[in-house]
């Protein structure tokens, strides 16, 4: 389905861009602590309101 090349491409570039995406969070984590606190707050507040939806389908579906 893929040629040679452009397997070898796709692995270079996902771990290259894996690396990349490491490196810059590394490299922002000071200013993720001082600007995003309470995001994890946000974040958990959202998965608990997916599961209510989802929770509310199961539950009206019969």
């Amino acid at each position: 389905m893929f040629s040679t090349g452009q397997l070898g491409f796709a692995i270079f570039f996902v771990i290259a861009f894996i690396a990349i995406i490491i490196y810059s969070y590394r490299r922002d984590l000071a200013l993720h602590k001082k600007y995003y606190k309470g995001s994890f707050k946000v974040l958990l507040g959202f998965l608990v309101f997916v599961a209510l939806l989802v929770a509310a389908k199961y539950a009206l579906k019969s």
